[in-house]
């Protein structure tokens, strides 16, 4: 499966984040998937793209255009595949259409940004693949409580919780376990691949 990997390109976060990031890619790299990634070389991102280095497998970069001239941050290297793109919106699209499913590690708003709309997408049934929540230290608690009390004070449909799952960075295997055995309806599973479309490798 292809997967995405959502995270901070931040090089100043603690090493407790990369290397869980980097230690679960290495994980499903060995079991056969690949990565698709926004390209960045630090933190969460590279830690995401050096696992699956690791553990042998391709990774797919998408980056801006303006991000590919190094002022904003480094790109990763090693991409098998660098798409780039005319803009932000465009880069979350190109991922979502080649992802199978989706891991949001430890990030900043741009994560957050990511996050959000593949929850909106996936209730909206524009497709239907996994979502993780990559709770590393219990990063993601508050963004896990806020959507609790947004369905008990009926801001969110109750089958929102349903839409991802969360597991800890002691839970890499069944986190794993879960994206390979995941039940996907592929009547609402957008499987195009769109980097010929919107950007140049």
């Amino acid at each position: 499966m292809r997967i995405c990997v959502y995270g901070a390109a931040s090089t100043k976060i603690d090493k407790k984040y990369t290397k869980a990031a980097e230690d679960l890619c290495e994980k499903m790299a060995l079991r056969g998937h690949t990565l698709v990634f926004g390209a960045g070389d630090g933190g969460v991102m590279g830690a995401a793209a050096r696992g699956f280095r690791k553990g042998g497998a391709s990774v797919m970069g998408v980056a801006p255009d303006f991000f590919t001239n190094g002022t904003i941050e480094e790109i990763y290297p090693g991409c098998d595949t660098l798409v780039k793109t005319d803009s932000m919106g465009t880069r979350k699209t190109v991922m979502e259409a080649n992802a199978d499913a989706f891991i949001a590690g430890p990030g900043g708003i741009g994560t957050y940004d990511e996050l959000f709309q593949i929850l909106t997408l996936k209730q909206l049934r524009v497709f239907d693949k996994p979502i993780i929540i990559f709770n590393i230290d219990h990063f993601y608690d508050p963004i896990v409580d806020l959507l609790k009390q947004g369905v008990d004070q009926k801001f969110l449909r109750s089958d929102t919780l349903s839409l991802y799952k969360v597991f800890s960075e002691n839970e890499m295997d069944e986190l794993i376990d879960f994206i390979e055995g995941y039940d996907m309806d592929y009547t609402k599973a957008n499987g195009e691949c769109v980097d010929s479309i919107y950007g140049e490798s």
